[in-house]
């Protein structure tokens, strides 16, 4: 059994994020549960716990990479002993920690604890400061990740998950002695502080619970205690404050003739858009506040060129296109809030959401892509260039549709197992996955153009599926390097136009060779053409295309679409 820490290093970060991840892995249902604001979408809970997975990860890689230079396997009890041995230091690990959970930070509490956890690394990894390893250090870093986290929220709202990280830092401020004193001084503010949330937030009084996100925060303050103790307190269950009582209650006086409840307001952004973003500190600036006129939720987290943003829009191109002018987007990921969603200010709330009855969960390789699906009412998962989505972040996006039944379309051959294994763990979790085997982004366009969440759940599925295999697909992208092909032998920087996966057309024009792929595909007939444009695609390609299909091609329609950063230059598809 590892030792208990008595001071802040290294270790105990590590030690830390460990418990922190095991507590949130408990209570991930149970937070999920409670989740009423700002969106009553059931997923704070998993947010935290993905936000903190990454944070640990991170953790782990420093661990493993200094083990491996010393010999050692990375393990807690590996390393090889003596003063020679170079260790992890306490700014290695929460640098890591910080950076870790900015990178894979989730949803609006997920974000915020991102920035908690940055500004805890910021105080404890100063430069040119001397490094504070007992209670004091920890004390100063809780106040600055609190103030810190305050500041990332554009209008910061009282009863949330902000308000107990407060609590925490003022509890902390007035203990004298050592981190396991400091740590539960926090925690037991902080504690305190989630029970008075319903009185200082009219959407949880009225909903009978307290904050999720600040739930989640005792959570993770509780593994602190644990950290420097070796014993975890009590967090003891949520309160739920009699709810479901409620709304019966005023369901039987309803029913009695007696007065309707009051009204509820209306909802707000349809989409929860988040993305990292590369860029200065001056564009940051700028794209709060044209975000901050766009939607709502609005907390940007992160510094030092690297930044998670996170906003509640009603146009999510626009917030997506905000980013593109600051810098350098990635990792955009677009969830459309669903009529079952409740989107509250802090006054009113709807009861918390039950399932909606259907969703579409599809993988796509660019941001316009991403939301022309979500526009659509599908929940995406963004497929960067060389960074396909582990099994895990479909999961995830299946959790986010919040539905009894999901149609998972992957949109690339070589993503089928990972779906496959992501549609298993799902079904264990009570969700109805069909798996539909789409091999390209424009065959799941197809199948997403029947979808009719009206009609049976297997006929729905069936037509899908129908759509998607009566529609071939192609794409022209640029060799890499010189390959053997089924056209030949390519050379790197040629221009390969691709059917159905395999090579088909070399060429040395990207127009020409898109012509000549496009002329092959009609030529077994079909009755539309899409095409969808990657950034590097020629200006005129599109109305090349277009109207050479109207001169040679009677009867046949052409749509096009902007994909946006999507790995290839052109995706075509004939139905």
């Amino acid at each position: 059994m590892p030792q208990v820490p008595q001071t802040l290093d290294a270790s105990a970060v590590r030690a830390w994020c460990g418990l922190a991840l095991e507590a949130l892995g408990r209570a991930r249902e149970e937070i999920d549960a409670i989740n009423v604001y700002p969106v009553a979408d059931g997923d704070t809970g998993t947010n935290l716990y993905l936000t903190v997975e990454s944070a640990a990860a991170a953790v782990e890689a420093v661990f493993a990479a200094h083990a491996a230079v010393s010999g050692g396997t990375g393990g807690p009890d590996t390393f090889p002993r003596g003063p020679e041995v170079e260790r992890p230091t306490l700014a290695d690990a929460v640098r890591a920690m910080a950076h870790g959970a900015l990178i894979g930070a989730r949803g609006n509490s997920g974000t915020i604890l991102a920035q908690l956890l940055r500004g805890m690394a910021q105080v404890l990894a100063a430069d040119g400061d001397p490094v504070h390893t007992d209670g004091r250090g920890l004390r100063l870093a809780l106040r600055y990740a609190a103030d810190a986290a305050r500041q990332a929220v554009a209008h910061p709202v009282e009863g949330t998950v902000l308000t107990v990280a407060s609590a925490a830092a003022d509890a902390a401020s007035g203990a004298e002695g050592d981190c396991a004193v400091v740590a539960r001084a926090a925690y037991e503010g902080a504690r305190a502080a989630l029970a008075a949330t319903p009185g200082q937030l009219a959407v949880l009084e009225r909903a009978g619970v307290v904050d999720a996100g600040g739930r989640g925060l005792v959570a993770v303050l509780a593994a602190l205690v644990e950290t420097f103790t070796g014993e975890a307190p009590a967090v003891g269950a949520v309160p739920v404050l009699a709810s479901h009582a409620r709304v019966e209650a005023a369901d039987a006086q309803c029913a009695d003739g007696g007065p309707a409840p009051a009204p509820e307001e209306e909802s707000g952004p349809a989409f929860e858009v988040i993305y990292l973003l590369e860029a200065d500190d001056r564009a940051v600036a700028r794209l709060r506040d044209r975000l901050d006129a766009l939607g709502d939720s609005l907390v940007v987290v992160g510094g030092d060129g690297l930044w998670n943003v996170h906003v509640h829009v009603d146009d999510a191109g626009a917030a997506v296109e905000a980013g593109v002018e600051a810098g350098r987007p990635h990792r955009i990921r677009i969830t459309h809030f669903g009529p079952a969603d409740a989107h509250t200010t802090g006054s009113t709330v709807r009861p918390v959401r039950e399932r909606a009855q259907r969703a579409v969960v599809a993988v796509v390789p660019g941001e316009g892509l991403a939301r022309l699906y979500a526009e659509a009412g599908a929940t995406t998962v963004l497929a960067r260039p060389g960074e396909p989505p582990a099994s895990g972040e479909l999961v995830e996006a299946v959790r986010r549709a919040h539905a009894l039944e999901v149609v998972l379309l992957p949109n690339d051959a070589e993503l089928r197992h990972t779906a496959a294994a992501a549609a298993e763990q799902a079904r264990t979790e009570g969700v109805r996955v069909a798996l539909i085997p789409t091999r390209s982004a424009v065959q799941g366009i197809a199948a997403l153009a029947v979808h009719e969440p009206e009609r049976r759940f297997d006929e729905d599925v069936v037509a899908m599926t129908s759509a998607a295999g009566a529609t071939r697909y192609a794409e022209v992208e640029v060799a890499e390097r010189q390959s053997w092909t089924m056209a030949g032998i390519c050379q790197a920087g040629d221009v390969l136009g691709l059917i159905d996966g395999d090579v088909a057309v070399i060429g040395s024009d990207v127009t020409a060779t898109a012509e000549s792929v496009l002329n092959r595909m009609l030529s077994a007939g079909g009755e539309m053409v899409t095409l969808v444009l990657g950034d590097e695609a020629p200006d005129t390609i599109a109305d090349h295309l277009e109207a050479r299909v109207r001169e040679s091609y009677l009867a046949v329609d052409t749509v096009v679409y902007r994909g946006g950063r999507q790995g290839a230059l052109l995706l075509i598809g004939v139905e």
